[in-house]
């Protein structure tokens, strides 16, 4: 079981738009993940905190493709968007500066892709000092082997992988 403080943790939800979540996924499907993850950040809104949402625009393109928007479920769950134009979400997009702001210390990743999206801002969040929790049934990858190898080798590195049923959210009570 993982017990974290609503008061300085955040859901951060990477590239949950329609274009992605529609590619052929694995281990789970797109809406599969989209599912779990909306899951999640309802009980984090719930909980009163903050859901923050990420979606990627193609750097120097007139138009982004079809589907670069955030999934309306997640738009509708989201406390904050990040547009990122890289791969991972810290990179000129003032998250840093949001979660600051807003104290927290604790970040909850999931999102497509677990070995690129997920993984690259967790590797910018862990240089920022930020504890780390992965949900692993709310991420997915393009192969299931991509995904596994981010779960089991990499992000450990970096944080706790648990399910979304092993996460709680609980307010820490001061004793008297």
């Amino acid at each position: 079981m993982v017990i974290l403080e609503p008061a300085s943790t955040a859901l951060v939800l990477v590239d949950l738009m329609p274009r992605i979540i529609d590619l052929p996924l694995g281990p789970r499907s797109g809406p599969e993940a989209l599912d779990a993850a909306c899951t999640l950040a309802a009980r984090f809104r719930a909980a009163g905190a903050p859901v923050i949402a990420v979606r990627t625009e193609r750097p120097h393109v007139v138009r982004q493709p079809p589907g670069s928007e955030l999934h309306q479920r997640v738009a509708d769950l989201a406390d904050a968007v990040v547009v990122k134009g890289t791969i991972g979400a810290f990179h000129h997009t003032g998250l840093h500066e949001l979660l600051r702001d807003r104290r927290v210390s604790t970040l909850v990743l999931a999102g497509i892709a677990t070995n690129m999206g997920v993984e690259s801002t967790a590797r910018a969040a862990s240089d920022h000092d930020y504890e780390l929790v992965f949900v692993e049934d709310a991420t997915t990858a393009l192969t299931a082997a991509e995904h596994h190898a981010a779960i089991t080798l990499n992000l450990p590195r970096f944080g706790q992988v648990t399910s979304g049923t092993e996460l709680t959210l609980e307010a820490v009570t001061p004793a008297s």
